[in-house]
């Protein structure tokens, strides 16, 4: 049961983010597309980048609006802002003119950004912290290119487009409700979740800089790729290449090749693999300004991007497991990196059309620098996380196992769990924060005491860290406990 209930949550996160990813992606393409037939090539890029920009905001409402609005509303909010953008869809591929696409671009583009936050929020917390986290968002980013590629070149009537990408948004609509649904009645029933109020305030801020770096890294990733992506959109939309062609399923090879690589020893090496795909493509960056063949730098354009879509999206999301607030840091990696664009596309497409290939350049050199000394100091955070979190776990363990052996009440675990916690701290302020009298306080020491054989509050805390040392576990002073296992 519990495998086949593994395997289904699996297959879920897979289709919601394999099936957002076409639908983001292939709204964009057709977005181009109509935009193009109503301005210049530079002009569609710029506006491309301010829907991008847009999306930005929906990634952002999603976690407030899953906060603040009550779990009934949720549903036919989301519904409504379905429906909100089919029409939009549709308005958008009548290209009326400029105006009304940019219009309905922006309006779908919130609700994307809406869904795709909601999206990352349930696929995250249904996976949890699946050894295959990678190869999931790897599957899954393989599956929108493939659909989007099929999309692009097997339907050619605009119309028919328009309803392909409904009628998929309509699905992800259905399977968003049902896996939220699904999922929150088996956390319900077996798995609460923690509100991290006791969280420790050191490990608070370690986890807040962590995910500042990250966010910070992706950021300056994200403009040297998406300065790549304007070099490959002009052609496209001035009509010279269509990017949307054969090498468009290498960036599915490579987001599934990203997947299968940075699992690797539990992700221990996924930095150090995005490193050398930085590496690439700051190449890329070369070799599509000094001239040489279009063809060429889109080919490993692709290559490299499929890598940066599955480092962002697994990296927040397995980030987002050890905040205090997982629905805002899940799908933070689109929202980061759809700003970048917005924020870099002015200054690159004007490089673009005055041909400065040598301040191009120079300038994704320094970023590469700027990626160098970030990511090194992110990963140096993320292992003192890990250190932190086996620590607590060990204790957390230690403490269960003691609870056990010495058969304490959950008062009285209670109260123990605060003796450890402020081991100084005056016992009438103890019994306040515990919300019990000073009599019922002093009664439940004493019951600790008796269980342990222990004469004070201060040997009762001694006695517990020395407790378990060497991996044998003690009974009252001196004397080893033996569990049902030895007795037998």
């Amino acid at each position: 049961m519990i495998d086949e209930l593994r395997k289904l949550t699996t297959i879920s996160a897979i289709l919601l983010i394999g099936v957002f990813t076409f639908i983001f992606l292939g709204a964009e393409y057709l977005y181009v597309n109509m935009i193009a037939l109503t301005t210049e090539a530079g002009n569609a890029v710029n506006a491309q980048n301010y829907v991008l920009g847009v999306s930005t905001v929906g990634f952002l409402l999603y976690p407030a609006l899953s906060r603040l609005v009550k779990r009934q509303y949720q549903g036919i909010i989301t519904l409504a802002l379905a429906l909100a953008a089919i029409v939009c869809i549709f308005v958008m591929q009548q290209h009326l003119s400029y105006a009304a696409i940019l219009i309905s671009g922006m309006v779908l583009f919130f609700v994307l950004g809406f869904f795709g936050s909601a999206v990352h929020s349930i696929a995250a917390r249904i996976v949890r912290a699946s050894a295959a986290l990678a190869r999931i968002v790897g599957i899954a980013y393989a599956l929108g290119i493939l659909l989007q590629f099929l999309n692009n070149n097997l339907v050619n009537v605009e119309t028919a487009e328009a309803g392909f990408l409904s009628a998929f948004l309509a699905m992800l609509c259905v399977l968003m409700l049902w896996t939220q649904q699904r999922y929150l009645k088996h956390v319900k029933e077996t798995e609460p979740e923690s509100s991290g109020q006791n969280e420790e305030a050191a490990m608070s801020r370690k986890k807040l800089s962590a995910g500042l770096l990250l966010a910070l890294l992706v950021a300056l990733m994200a403009c040297v790729f998406s300065t790549l992506d304007n070099a490959v959109t002009l052609p496209h939309a001035s009509g010279h290449a269509d990017v949307g062609q054969w090498p468009r399923i290498l960036l599915a090879v490579s987001g599934l090749m990203a997947g299968f690589l940075f699992d690797i020893r539990k992700r221990k090496f996924m930095n150090l693999i995005m490193y050398c795909v930085m590496m690439l493509s700051t190449l890329c960056v070369a070799v599509i300004w000094l001239g040489d063949p279009f063809l060429i730098g889109l080919v490993v354009f692709y290559l490299t991007a499929g890598f940066f879509a599955v480092y962002f999206t697994t990296s927040f999301m397995e980030l987002s497991l050890h905040m205090r607030f997982p629905a805002l840091w899940a799908g933070l990696g689109r929202a980061v990196n759809n700003l970048s664009a917005v924020l870099v596309t002015n200054g690159s497409v004007t490089l673009l059309f005055a041909g400065g290939g040598i301040i191009t350049i120079l300038l994704v050199l320094l970023l590469f620098a700027a990626v160098m000394v970030v990511m090194a100091a992110y990963a140096a955070q993320m292992r003192e996380i890990t250190r932190m979190n086996d620590a607590q776990r060990r204790e957390a363990d230690k403490f269960s196992k003691f609870t056990q052996v010495f058969s304490l009440t959950p008062r009285e675990k209670e109260v123990f769990q605060q003796l450890l916690a402020e081991p100084n701290e005056n016992l009438q302020v103890i019994s306040e924060q515990l919300a019990i009298s000073r009599t019922a306080l002093y009664k439940h020491i004493r019951s600790l005491n008796d269980k342990t054989q222990t004469g004070t509050r201060l040997d009762l805390t001694q006695f517990y860290y020395q407790w378990g040392e060497r991996n044998t576990i003690k009974g009252p002073i001196g004397q080893p406990f033996k569990t049902e296992t030895e007795n037998l």
